[in-house]
């Protein structure tokens, strides 16, 4: 059979979204394609007969050798032959899991390996890209499409009504995932897993918390990239944005007022000593306080200023979600994120058939015919919680305590230029893990944080974006072991190796893999990369993680 895919690739941006939206389908074989053993084939064909409780094999069918390009990935070499398995689970009324698994055919390496998935999720392909790495190096590979279709990942208005599906995309439905696929998984090599990885990003970030949290037992080692934790609030921030851009005709930022704002907040943020002079990106700038009315127009207004309501505008997302009387009750977005890019401040201030992005799930609260203009802070996100808290809020509550007991790992990372997801959101939820558990040497025997500079939402952005090899459609490491790659350093950690305390994030001139443009460290926090003062500030070895950086900097030779 042959693995058809589109070449629509937007590898840079919002990774896991963006293998959702990648058209794969089965075909013909290709005439290069290589013959699977007929063992293999027979024992794939045979999982359609596997008896699993609640469990549902729509399809087992082996993907031969060579049988056509990679899923939206940006090389078009061939996948190995495997064992392409389709399940659902339907274990309460309104439940039904969509579950994808990949058994790479002949040798393989006894890895169980769990990807997450994008946005609302509802189709299988979320996963895809990530399945791809996994299953070159010979790893089981799956994914779920969590439980949500016949929802997208931009729209979850078809779960309107169905609270089940919002447990089953908030809390369960990767533990059904894993339990699910490593049943199949032993089914066809006649063996378990001796080790299970689980990687995903944004929702698919979240996945992997609640797997932490909830389930220690599933993985040895889950590494996740922006997670959503506070999911009511994190979309509650996305409208706050849309309504802020959206309140009068004049509020909405341009693209040429983007760039405006985006280079004086970079300009202010690195000659204060949280970046270094000459970077398109901030180092530090969770530390770092821009006022927009900086650039308030004294006369007339140009492209190179801001009214008085793009200011407010600006303000609104730099403050986040504040109640009437002042009170800030969320995270707002860093200076140095109102970079351009496919999810960028333009995408927040758009709309999607005349609502905000996201806005699904206050439908599920109100009804279908909600609107955002009559929203009222104050008055609807109590309801909001009341009504969807205990389904889709779970990261927001739990310990790490029984994953470290069984010697679980995780890392988390978060890109410093994210507008999806608040990456003090991910600061905030280290910190009350670290208090959990005792203090911080006890939180990072079991994770460690990433806060990678200049990185947009999961992918993209001026920062250093090639630091993590399990990522399907985002640049690879140039080299792949744990000094340049998080997922090398998670199988090593978790696999008794040393616990990763700096890892070298690489930027690609152009996109193109063979010259790379800066490398700089990303350090466990609660260190940040410090430049020595001396070296290139394009080679990684001129700057020390250190808890205190310097705020003098001026920068160096790049």
């Amino acid at each position: 059979m042959t693995m058809k895919v589109s070449t629509l690739n937007f590898s840079r941006f919002f990774a896991p979204l963006a293998m959702a939206m990648a058209a794969v389908a089965l075909a013909t074989p290709s005439p290069a394609a290589e013959t699977a053993p007929a063992a293999d084939a027979a024992r794939c064909e045979a999982l359609t007969q596997l008896r699993l409780k609640d469990t549902t094999i729509d399809s087992a069918v082996m993907v031969e050798k060579g049988a056509g390009a990679t899923p939206g990935l940006r090389d078009a070499s061939p996948l190995p032959a495997f064992c392409r398995v389709v399940a659902h689970v339907r274990s309460a009324p309104d439940s039904d899991i969509g579950v994808e698994v990949w058994l790479p055919a002949g040798t393989w390496a006894g890895v169980f390996h769990g990807n997450g998935n994008g946005g609302f999720a509802g189709v299988l392909q979320g996963g895809y890209g990530s399945m791809v790495g996994g299953l070159r190096r010979g790893y089981a590979v799956a994914t779920t499409d969590t439980g949500t279709a016949p929802a997208t990942p931009l729209d979850g208005d078809a779960l309107i009504g169905h609270p089940r599906k919002w447990k089953d995309w908030g809390r369960l439905s990767t533990h059904v995932m894993t339990v699910t696929g490593k049943a199949i998984t032993q089914a066809y090599y006649g063996r378990g897993a001796t080790r299970s990885y689980y990687t995903g990003c944004s929702t698919g970030g979240q996945q992997g918390l609640i797997e932490a949290l909830y389930y220690p037992a599933d993985y040895d080692g889950i590494l996740v990239g922006a997670p959503v934790i506070n999911r009511t609030w994190g979309h509650a921030a996305v409208l706050w944005d849309f309504i802020a851009a959206n309140r009068t005709p004049g509020s909405r930022l341009s693209d040429a007022k983007l760039r405006v704002l985006n280079d004086a907040a970079v300009a202010s943020c690195n000659r204060r000593g949280y970046g270094l002079q000459g970077d398109a990106f901030i180092t530090d700038p969770l530390s770092c306080r821009f006022d927009p009315a900086e650039l308030g127009c004294q006369g007339a207004e140009t492209d190179q200023c801001l009214t008085p309501a793009e200011v407010a505008t600006a303000r609104a997302f730099y403050n986040g979600p504040t109640t009437t009387d002042g009170r800030a009750v969320f995270f707002g977005w860093p200076p140095g994120s109102e970079v351009q890019g496919r999810f960028g401040w333009a995408f927040l201030q758009s709309a999607a058939n005349g609502q905000p992005q996201f806005g699904s799930l206050f439908k599920w609260v109100f009804g279908a015919d909600w609107d955002w203009r009559g929203f009222d802070l104050d008055r609807d996100m109590p309801a909001v919680d009341r009504a969807l808290g205990g389904d889709v809020n779970d990261a927001t509550r739990g310990s790490l305590r029984a994953f470290k007991a069984r010697g679980g790992k995780l890392i988390i990372y978060h890109g410093l230029a994210d507008t999806l997801v608040p990456p003090g959101q991910s600061v905030a939820f280290y910190d009350r893990q670290v208090r959990e558990l005792g203090g911080m040497d006890q939180a990072r025997d079991v994770a460690r944080l990433f806060l990678a500079p200049g990185l947009m939402h999961c992918g993209g952005g001026p920062g250093p974006d090639a630091f993590n090899s399990a990522l399907g459609g985002t640049p690879q490491p140039p080299i792949g072991g744990p000094g340049d790659d998080l997922f090398a350093s998670l199988v090593d950690w978790a696999s008794g190796g040393r616990a990763p305390d700096r890892v070298i994030a690489t930027k690609f001139a152009m996109g193109d893999p063979k010259t790379i443009q800066l490398q700089r460290p990303l350090c466990a926090y609660p260190q940040k990369a410090s430049y020595d003062g001396r070296g290139s500030t394009s080679a990684a070895e001129s700057f020390v993680c250190s808890s205190t950086p310097n705020r003098s900097e001026e920068g160096g030779q790049h």
